[in-house]
């Protein structure tokens, strides 16, 4: 199979695709490798790492398009490599589709096969190719949102460890799953009285077995989020439903009652933000305010530690492109149910539940389409 790897053009996006390590695997395996000009300067690979890992460079992205079977990526194509993604191709990347009906649009009227990374399953229940970046993120998101507390940049002017004699910041996190967790093990080694919310029990059990009680758990409900933003300096939002759009637990009513210069980091906002003021913001320009409240709701946090999150998905992604490389699209989600699981796409048919009732489009089950 011809695997193509295109540099990626999302603002301050400086992941790839492909590290040289697995696309020495995927060339020991009989397929042949293209990796556009300079995809990897951002995570500190160069075309000649790749070259000696058996790839061959393409000047540009049209290149890549035209001639290869499966595209990998990181993040979702954008309009202008929609349109350059053809019938029969397989694209294999983050997609979130959920809030992106035009994406949806665009790639249904592309007649590709897209595999996305953030539902591809485990056996233990788990999103194996979602869990490296839901750990970068929610690692970054007390770092970033500290950075925001600070007063030159509109904050409270609070550190968040405090001082002998002088309190430390409070922070929430909404959702005690993979970012939730990370997010809490950062913001308790930062010094700050962290607060987790989610509405498992079990998860709450976890979170006050893992930290010995040093992170206090709430289960969440609409008047326990709506008191403890009040007096919250920093709300990390961290809540997935697989696949689907991310619920408002914050909403505009409640932003009111948080402090001037508090902050929101929405982990979220790949699936549409669990805050409804929520909206996507980018590396270049990431934060904004409503009602006295810092906004950070940048869609690739961890785009800005590129080498470290690019070493760590690739990780996860290796094994299901070589089945892909190995067998075919078709045939390796026969065989893995798990792989399976990461149809959106196939064709022109939808085929992601969660997907079509968030847009309210026909649903095609990946299960009919392969004839299972």
């Amino acid at each position: 199979m011809h695997i193509g790897v295109p540099k990626e053009i999302k603002n301050n996006e400086f992941r790839v695709g492909l590290v040289p390590s697995s696309v020495a695997e995927l060339v020991h395996h009989g397929h042949q490798v293209t990796i556009e000009t300079n995809a990897g300067n951002g995570a500190g690979v160069t075309d000649a790492d790749y070259v000696a890992a058996g790839a061959s460079i393409a000047a540009t992205a049209d290149e890549i398009f035209a001639s290869a079977d499966m595209i990998v990526k990181v993040k979702e194509p954008l309009a202008v490599e929609r349109k350059k993604l053809r019938k029969g191709q397989l694209l294999f990347t983050y997609l979130h589709l959920a809030p992106d009906p035009e994406q949806t649009k665009d790639l249904l009227a592309s007649g590709a096969t897209c595999i996305a990374y953030e539902t591809v399953t485990s056996p233990t229940g788990g999103l194996p190719l979602l869990t490296p970046m839901s750990e970068v993120a929610g690692r970054l998101a007390p770092q970033v949102g500290a950075h925001c507390l600070e007063k030159a940049q509109g904050g409270l002017g609070i550190l968040l460890g405090g001082v002998p004699g002088v309190p430390a910041g409070n922070v929430v996190i909404l959702g005690g799953g993979v970012s939730g967790t990370h997010a809490a093990t950062i913001a308790l080694g930062m010094g700050a009285n962290v607060t987790v919310v989610d509405r498992s029990a079990e998860v709450l059990r976890r979170i006050s077995a893992q930290f010995n009680g040093a992170v206090r758990t709430v289960f969440s409900t609409r008047d326990a989020v709506n008191s403890l933003v009040t007096t919250a300096d920093m709300v990390i939002g961290c809540v997935l439903i697989p696949g689907a759009e991310a619920p408002k637990l914050i909403t505009r009513a409640m932003l009111k009652t948080m402090k001037p210069g508090s902050v929101i980091v929405d982990v979220a906002i790949d699936q549409g933000g669990c805050c409804e003021t929520s909206k996507a913001t980018t590396h270049a320009e990431p934060t904004y305010v409503v009602d006295g409240v810092i906004h950070y709701c940048v869609a690739n946090m961890p785009g800005a530690v590129a080498r470290t999150s690019t070493f760590a998905l690739n990780n996860g992604t290796l094994p299901f492109a070589l089945a892909l490389a190995n067998k075919g699209w078709k045939q390796a989600t026969i065989d893995d149910k798990h792989l399976r699981n990461g149809l959106n796409v196939h064709d022109g048919k939808l085929t992601y539940k969660a997907v079509a009732d968030a847009q309210g489009l026909a649903y095609t089950s990946a299960e009919s389409i392969l004839g299972l």
